[in-house]
């Protein structure tokens, strides 16, 4: 489970930001929402960013899913740019690197990673875990004299120096030690436990442009499980779909289409083989039983995914990505969560979610401020967080934890509408 996550100069957040899952000392809902992880660390399962438009909500969640994706992102080529994009609002801050901080927990044992880059390379690179009240560090990794320089702990792994040189060779400049690590094969103990966690328990960012429907039928077919999961939560949710079928088919690539991609698509080298090798891709069906009333009784018609409404199909792909972040303790964020969605089956949706024994976790970014006024009832304080851009154009982010006298509002929406939290637009009047 994640602690806390730090950045700085990353997009719109200039100064160093932390949003942290650590839960306060409050125990409203000690038994759904929070766990202990180890002894008297209680982690919050759930998260929730109110913001104005481009104050920074999504900025923060594309940040974590940046490094979830920096971390095994491949390249051939030393001088592809690393994809950081640092606040670009100041003469300073685009020659200085971004920097990541995060710190989870495997079990009981809190690990420590910490990133630092330019739009070129990696500056510096480092991996600690906790066996006492110090951290221990397991690896660090530099950029000295234009290549990485890997050193490991010996007090704690026995790494052949024949591995190391190999791993140094494959981390190019631009890329994670993680990456690098991948292709060589060996055990490295605790540092492949983080690789684990980092790969398993992280999930792909879902905004509101995602496609979610073809993810979902997807997951269905490998998990029947899943099936009987999105179908009981849609018939909760008042949906007349009684039935989803998914069958897999396989297209040709076509011709215009795959010369593009072999001659300007930014592929690797190894996707070039395959594509020239087999042009084909996989297509999902996704078909819906629909059971109405009518005059002549009940009656079933089936529908395809394209008949479905936005919010539909929407529902559907945020449940099976909820499904899997529940049955494998994974950390899920969702920018948006009200895109197309009635405002009840927000609630609705996070209520299912908080119902369930687990240790995954939700970061959610939202415009749907009624949410506020079911905090005691389903949210707890300590999970608000809000997002704020300054007139030099950098975002802040602040807990509601953070304010004084909160036990004694009666409405959270209306303490927030009237600007108590700031994080509001600021519209001018002419």
């Amino acid at each position: 489970m994640i602690q806390e996550f730090k950045i700085k100069n990353y997009k719109s957040f200039r100064d160093e930001v932390t949003l942290s899952f650590e839960a306060t000392k409050e125990t409203t809902f000690e038994n759904t929402q929070v766990v202990e992880v180890a002894n008297g660390v209680r982690l919050l399962r759930l998260a929730l960013i109110y913001g104005a438009n481009a104050s920074g909500k999504s900025n923060l969640l594309e940040a974590f899913d940046y490094l979830r994706r920096f971390w095994f992102m491949r390249h051939d080529d030393m001088d592809e740019p690393t994809g950081t994009v640092p606040f670009l609002l100041d003469s300073e801050t685009p020659s200085l690197p971004s920097e990541f901080s995060l710190k989870f927990y495997i079990g009981s044992t809190r690990y420590w990673y910490v990133l630092s880059l330019d739009t070129h390379h990696v500056v510096s690179e480092k991996l600690y875990y906790y066996k006492s009240v110090q951290p221990t560090m397991l690896f660090t990794r530099v950029y000295k004299n234009g290549q990485s320089v890997v050193k490991f702990n010996p007090a704690v792994l026995k790494v052949s120096s024949a591995v190391i040189d190999e791993i140094t060779i494959k981390c190019l400049p631009n890329m994670s030690f993680f990456a690098a690590r991948n292709m060589v094969n060996c055990s490295l103990g605790p540092i492949d436990e983080a690789r684990d966690w980092m790969r398993r328990h992280t999930m792909p960012l879902i905004d509101p442009r995602t496609l979610m429907s073809n993810y979902a039928g997807r997951k269905m077919m490998e998990d029947a499980r899943m099936k009987k999961y999105i179908l009981d939560f849609i018939h909760r949710a008042d949906y007349n779909i009684t039935d989803v079928s998914v069958e897999k088919k396989v297209e040709p690539i076509p011709t215009d289409f795959r010369d593009f991609l072999l001659n300007e698509g930014d592929l690797s080298k190894e996707d070039k083989k395959k594509l020239q090798g087999k042009p084909v891709y996989d297509r999902v069906d996704t078909n819906f039983e629909h059971t109405v009333k009518n005059a002549r009784g009940v009656e079933k018609y089936t529908l395809s995914n394209e008949m479905q409404s936005q919010g539909t199909r929407r529902t559907f792909g945020i449940e099976a990505a909820i499904y899997q972040a529940l049955a494998n303790d994974e950390f899920l964020a969702i920018d948006e969560i009200e895109a197309s969605l009635h405002p009840e089956l927000i609630e609705f949706i996070l209520e299912q979610f908080l119902k369930e024994q687990s240790r995954s976790q939700l970061l959610v970014t939202t415009h749907y401020d009624p949410l506020l006024n079911t905090i005691d009832d389903l949210i707890c304080k300590d999970s608000i967080w809000f997002t704020e851009k300054g007139e030099d154009g950098s975002s802040e982010l602040y807990s509601l934890s953070d304010f004084k006298g909160l036990n004694k509002i009666h409405s959270f929406q209306k303490s927030y509408r009237n600007g108590r939290f700031g994080a509001l637009p600021n519209i001018q009047a002419l």
